[in-house]
């Protein structure tokens, strides 16, 4: 038993040594930086040791030399691994496992916003252009060309008719959804003003301020441009739109109302007819029939139209 403790002694003694050699690593450094003797540097520590009043053997300062250069009581932290890295970051996931999941959470989120929010629709959208231009469209735009030339009572309509439904082929074989729209949807338009029936009439009565104008036109200083303001309206006293343009600015609109060019003698025949009673006794000077694309008109026109007044 005294054997084993004798022995513990002596590690122990050791291991001092080496920890007075590494809290004096200065010292250590310069003596075998000049390549000073072992013995020379079991003296300085035996005198270290000497000046605590300690007594150590010889053989124990050469086994804490030894051991200091083996580093044989020296703590090395073990070297990086997948495994030691591993199990760091498993120990901090308090830390970090709440971020990562409302990460991946909110990651998710948006991926699936966007998915529904933009590919899907966009899927849809393409879905439905293919099977519009593919099937819907070819439908609609040989239904309305017949439809135009079923009641087109004259070769003004029906040449429309053949342009627009051609403008749509082309759309078609180019797969070009929105001409192909467009076209279609000048057919509906041609297919309801031919189909149209109405009267012009000159408008009066109660809130109507004017039922004329005149216009002195930019290239004719001192003449006059006459124009009666009037209506559409069919049958049934509905207004009706009806395509005019203008021809002071060619700007061309779909519109119930508009002025309608007209001789002096017309202006001031309709005029005198107001004046009297501030109604228009002939207030009707046009009738549009089924098949046609304008109104045949019952007075002289030179067929001019303005927007504004």
């Amino acid at each position: 038993m005294a054997k084993d403790t004798s022995k513990l002694d002596d590690v122990l003694l050791a291991m001092d040594v080496v920890d007075t050699l590494r809290h004096r690593e200065q010292l250590v450094l310069s003596e075998l930086d000049a390549g000073a003797r072992e013995a020379a540097l079991l003296a300085r520590l035996k005198e270290i040791y000497a000046a605590q009043g300690i007594d150590v053997p010889e053989s124990i300062l050469k086994e804490g030399v030894k051991a200091l250069e083996e580093r044989r009581f020296q703590y090395e932290p073990p070297k990086p691994s997948l495994s030691v890295t591993l199990a760091k970051i498993y120990i901090a996931r308090g830390r970090w496992m709440m971020p990562a999941v409302l990460a991946v959470i909110a990651a998710g989120s948006l991926g699936a916003a966007w998915h529904l929010g933009v590919a899907v629709p966009e899927r849809q959208r393409a879905e439905a252009a293919r099977i519009e231009i593919a099937d819907t469209l070819p439908s609609e735009i040989g239904r309305l060309h017949d439809a135009v030339m079923g009641v087109a009572l004259e070769d003004a309509a029906r040449l429309k008719a053949d342009a627009f439904r051609a403008e749509g082929e082309r759309a078609i074989a180019a797969s070009d959804v929105k001409a192909a729209r467009a076209a279609r949807d000048a057919l509906a338009l041609l297919q309801q003003d031919v189909s149209a029936v109405y009267e012009v009439r000159v408008v009066y009565g109660p809130g109507e301020a004017r039922s004329g104008v005149f216009r002195i036109p930019e290239d004719v200083p001192g003449g006059r441009n006459y124009y009666l303001i009037v209506e559409a309206v069919d049958p049934n006293g509905v207004l009706v739109q009806v395509p005019v343009t203008s021809e002071e600015d060619r700007r061309s609109a779909r519109v119930t109302r508009w002025g309608q060019r007209v001789p002096e003698a017309v202006f001031q025949s309709v005029a005198d007819d107001k004046g009297d009673d501030q109604i228009i006794q002939n207030s009707v000077i046009g009738r549009k029939s089924a098949g046609y694309l304008s109104p045949e008109f019952t007075v002289e026109t030179p067929g001019g139209a303005i927007l504004e007044w």
